[in-house]
C-alpha cells in the first residue's frame, strides 16, 4: 500500500508516542484548565492543524532545513518559546480570569486557543524533525508514490494523536468543571495554566537541536 511496510508496528508506535506527555499535551492541559472544555479542544485541534502542516512540509522535503540549519532551528524554537511565554504571561497577569462556563464557551476565547494551539505547534521545531525522521522509517526506499505514502501515515498519526488530545481535553475541562465553582480555585486554575505555558516556552528554549 503506497509502499508502506509495518503499518501496524507504525500505529502502534503513533499511539504510544501520543500517550508520551510532551509539549502538546501539556498545552492542552493547560488550556482547559484555565479556559474551560471548548477552548481545550479548539486547542486540540488547532494542534492537528499544526501537524497537518508538519506532516506536508516534511512529505515536501521543507523540513530537512530545520534538520541542516542551526540557524533556522534556533530561529523557529525561540519564536516558539517566546510565543508560549507571551500566553503564559498574559494568563498570569489578566485580571478577566473568570470560572467555568464564562471564559472556556466563549467564541473569541475558542478561536484564540485554536489559533494558539496551531502556532504552539507550528514553532516547534522539534515536531518538525520528528515527522522528517519518524515516518520515512516505514516507507519502502524504492517506493514511486512517497508522498502519499507520507501523508497517509501523517494522516494515521494525526488522527490517533488527535483523539487522545481530545480525551485529555474533556478530562482536565472536567476537573476545572468540578473544582472552579469557587471563583478562588478558578483563579488559581488560570494561573497554574499561565506557570504552565510559561515553564513550556523556558523548556523550548533551553532544547538543543
Amino acid at each position: 500500500m503506497l509502499g508502506i511496510h509495518d503499518y501496524w508496528l507504525f500505529v502502534l508506535a503513533g499511539v504510544l508516542l501520543n500517550l508520551t506527555p510532551g509539549q502538546d499535551t501539556f498545552f492542552i492541559l493547560g488550556t482547559s484548565l484555565g479556559r474551560g472544555r471548548r477552548a481545550g479542544i479548539a486547542a486540540a485541534l488547532g494542534i492537528a492543524v499544526g501537524s497537518i502542516a508538519h506532516t506536508v512540509a516534511a512529505a515536501l522535503g521543507l523540513s530537512a532545513i530545520l534538520a541542516t540549519s542551526a540557524t533556522a532551528f534556533t530561529i523557529v524554537k525561540l519564536l516558539g518559546a517566546a510565543y508560549l511565554i507571551f500566553i503564559g504571561l498574559r494568563a498570569l497577569l489578566s485580571r478577566s480570569l473568570l470560572p467555568t462556563g464564562m471564559v472556556g464557551s466563549d467564541a473569541p476565547a475558542t478561536r484564540s486557543a485554536f489559533v494558539q494551539g496551531i502556532f504552539t505547534n507550528l514553532l516547534n521545531p522539534k515536531v518538525a524533525l520528528f515527522f522528517l525522521a519518524f515516518l520515512p522509517q516505514f516507507i519502502d526506499t524504492g517506493s514511486d508514490r512517497k508522498l502519499e505514502a507520507f501523508l497517509a501515515l501523517g494522516a494515521t498519526f494525526i488522527t490517533t494523536g488527535l483523539s487522545w488530545c481530545l480525551v485529555l481535553a474533556v478530562a482536565a475541562a472536567g476537573f476545572r468543571d468540578t473544582l472552579a465553582a469557587r471563583p478562588r480555585v478558578g483563579t488559581a486554575l488560570s494561573r497554574v495554566a499561565g506557570a504552565m505555558f510559561v515553564a513550556l516556552g523556558l523548556r523550548l528554549a533551553l532544547q538543543k537541536q
